[in-house]
């Protein structure tokens, strides 16, 4: 009744990977847990998809586990690699479910985390609440030594003092994790390294973070709350690893594991233990990936990459297969999800746009009679009123099922029935009765609103950043992604969407298309015109050694990693940055002198002008990347040959089309390449269901995917 499992065959034309490993990608959500293997020899894969197991997560993947192999005629030690991403950091951080964590500060900053910013990020709201700092004030100590702005030292480190103020933290203050912190170490991480050198004498079994270390840049309060996050993960993260670790090996594994990072690329468990916090977004970075590598084989240059899934919903942009990236993210907001109410941390992470509107998200009507979506939500457990499993809230899974959008008979392909009669009390109860419509009304005034605050969303996170719409694709993905797609389209003005073969798991297939990477950012703060190409290059060569040290290894040769390097610039004076790509295939010499050129086009894309003002550097970013791997959603290869494609007729609710509508059903499986179909109507997969509606025009292409033609209404400049 929790999880269901189908096959599939690799688009046609693709061809095989020369090795035979079978790779398996698992995406831990909010409300289920989803699976593909990939099996390259027999050239199909298999999804799978089980209710989270929110008390251990890691349960929930062990059994997922021995069910994919078993159902499909594999064992787990033919597995060569499994792919893993998870939401724990962040669950962690928001319920503070870590433990006891110390740090060490410059003399006489021990109170910068209470001062913070000094800003108030709503100037009218009397009642603001700023996210509590990880570590108390009675856990920070503060240490004497202190370093000026180009990192020289001005006070030694007075090592006495640290063995006492550590043993005061651990010994006194029962710590197990701790962040060394102390001013300027983003120029010169000397004094950290050594206090971490003497701490880990002390304590063996301490974990320890130096703020250097986990990312140097600029900006304490920011990059000593990273540090701080980062070392109050450790211990959880590690015993998290180790409990997975060993239940993988009692079923059999003995293949690679690897963990999802922020950014999109693949760690170690090693370096997942050493920097906990890059996983912070792990989960949803890789159906973003997914995304990007649709883009690129469809020759898309610019897609908006939505996912809706049991707790929120993700919008990400792509350009030219490329996900835009950030360095500054907020986590834990305090206070109804404001921004500026949560932890700012410094980490490279895929640029999102969140918003807590996800299948379980609950719904209430609040003091002034409007219908609220979210941001809590209902989980797994008890999950929304209809799974049948206790929950009494409504949600935005039971409108979509009252709506005529879900089959109950075929949710996750039948082997989860759902129970109509128990969402329509709850919504009738909560919705329909306080503000006097009938269901149906309640039910579409949830799915509409919901779809409002996405696009609202959505819609600022693109105008921020220079993105029309308009001129871009969506890709639909998630469990309700391809429910809500087209009509946020809609309201965006997005002309087409894609909807990808075993989309409601394209997460779990986004593990598989990420490579091992790892990115290194310094600051360097440096007028471009008294910039040497001797010391570009010197400096380069540093950060490249460096990203290579924590990829190089017996599996993968330095030759096979490749590099991006990319730099924030600005007019000089300027408060803001933008980031440039650094020309490849020239030498340093010659990719110095045309970084004018290629800033002012940067510059111009966003601004639409350039200045006539010297130009400076503020940072180099170094990414290493191993090579990709050879990946796409597949077609179900246990589809019949034969079969008429409509399954039958269901009424709907479509607005566009007079309200209830006894609309087409189709099955994904029997589409076949070149099809047509037309709005209003419904396609149903195990793991999701397609929505188009009025005046929308599907055509499946030659790699199964869903093409569907928007009618937005309005004619596109």
């Amino acid at each position: 009744m929790e999880s269901v499992t189908r096959a599939c065959r690799w688009p046609p034309g693709k061809q095989e990977r020369d090795d035979e490993m079978l790779r398996l990608g698992i995406d831990i959500g909010g409300t289920f847990t989803d699976f593909a293997l990939a099996d390259q020899a027999r050239r199909w894969t298999a999804v799978h998809k089980r209710l989270t197991t929110p008390e251990a997560p890691e349960r929930a993947v062990i059994e997922g586990v021995s069910a994919i192999c078993s159902e499909n005629g594999v064992t787990v030690d033919d597995i060569g690699e499994i792919i893993h991403g998870t939401t724990l950091i962040t669950n962690a951080l928001i319920e503070r479910r870590g433990q006891p964590t110390g740090m060490l500060v410059t003399e006489g900053f021990r109170d910068t985390f209470d001062i913070g910013q000094e800003q108030r990020y709503d100037l009218y709201d009397l009642h603001l609440r700023f996210a509590e700092p990880l570590v108390a004030r009675s856990e920070r100590a503060e240490v004497t030594e202190r370093l000026n702005h180009r990192g020289e030292v001005l006070v030694a480190l007075d090592e006495d003092g640290l063995r006492a103020s550590l043993k005061g933290l651990v010994e006194g203050r029962g710590i197990a994790s701790l962040a060394i912190c102390f001013l300027h170490s983003y120029r010169n991480p000397t004094h950290e390294n050594r206090a971490a050198a003497i701490a880990k004498e002390m304590y063996p079994e301490l974990y320890v973070s130096t703020s250097a270390d986990v990312f140097a840049r600029p900006l304490e309060y920011e990059r000593w709350t990273t540090a701080c996050a980062n070392a109050y993960s450790q211990p959880m993260v590690d015993r998290y690893l180790r409990r997975l670790e060993e239940g993988l090996a009692g079923i059999g594994y003995a293949g690679a594991l690897s963990i999802i990072a922020s950014g999109g690329g693949l760690m170690t468990p090693a370096m997942a233990r050493r920097y906990p916090v890059r996983l912070l977004e792990s989960g949803p970075a890789a159906g973003v990936l997914m995304a990007a590598r649709l883009s690129e084989v469809l020759d898309m240059s610019s897609v908006i990459a939505f996912d809706l899934g049991g707790t929120t919903a993700k919008g990400a942009l792509v350009r030219n297969g490329e996900p835009s990236k950030k360095y500054s993210f907020e986590a834990a907001h305090a206070y109804k999800h404001k921004s500026g109410s949560g932890l700012t941390l410094q980490i490279p992470v895929i640029d999102m746009a969140e918003i807590g509107s996800g299948g379980g998200s609950i719904v209430a009507v609040d003091s002034l009679g409007l219908i609220r979506v979210g941001p809590r939500s209902a989980s797994s457990v008890p999950g929304p009123a209809c799974y049948g499993r206790g929950g009494a809230a409504p949600a935005l899974t039971d409108a979509n099922l009252i709506l005529g959008y879900l089959d109950a008979d075929f949710f996750l392909g039948g082997k989860m029935p759902l129970d109509t009669d128990a969402a329509s009390r709850s919504i009738g109860r909560t919705v329909a009765q306080p503000l006097d419509m009938d269901l149906m009304r309640a039910a579409w005034g949830i799915h509409d609103i919901a779809n409002e605050d996405i696009s609202r969303a959505f819609r600022m996170h693109a105008t921020e950043r220079g993105f029309d719409y308009r001129r871009s694709s969506m890709v639909a993905s998630g469990g309700g992604g391809p429910v809500h797609a087209a009509r946020i389209a809609r309201k965006l003005n997005v002309p087409r969407v894609i909807y990808p073969a075993g989309a409601g798991v394209m997460s779990a297939f986004g593990m598989l298309v990420g490579a091992r990477s790892f990115e290194v950012v310094r600051a360097h703060s440096q007028r471009l015109d008294s910039l040497s190409a001797g010391e570009l290059e010197a400096l380069l060569t540093s950060l490249r050694s460096e990203v290579f040290s924590h990829l190089a290894g017996d599996d993968l040769d330095r030759s096979d990693i490749a590099t991006d390097v990319r730099l924030d610039m600005r007019y000089l004076g300027q408060g803001y940055d933008i980031e440039v790509r650094l020309p490849q295939g020239v030498s340093t010499e010659t990719s110095l002198a045309m970084l004018p050129a290629v800033f002012a086009t940067a510059y111009k894309d966003v601004f639409h002008t350039t200045l006539d003002q010297p130009l400076e550097i503020t940072g180099l970013k170094v990414e290493a990347r191993a090579p990709k791997p050879e990946f796409m959603p597949l077609l179900p290869a246990d589809r019949p040959e034969t079969g008429t494609a409509q399954k039958g007729t269901r009424q709907a609710y479509f607005p566009a089309a007079g309200g209830l509508t006894a609309c087409p059903v189709y099955d994904r499986y029997l589409l076949r390449p070149g099809q047509v179909i037309e709005g209003p109507c419904l396609v149903e997969e195990r793991e999701s269901t397609c929505l188009l509606d009025k005046g929308d025009r599907g055509l499946i292409d030659t790699f199964g995917n869903l093409v569907a033609e928007i009618n937005t209404q309005r004619e596109v400049a």
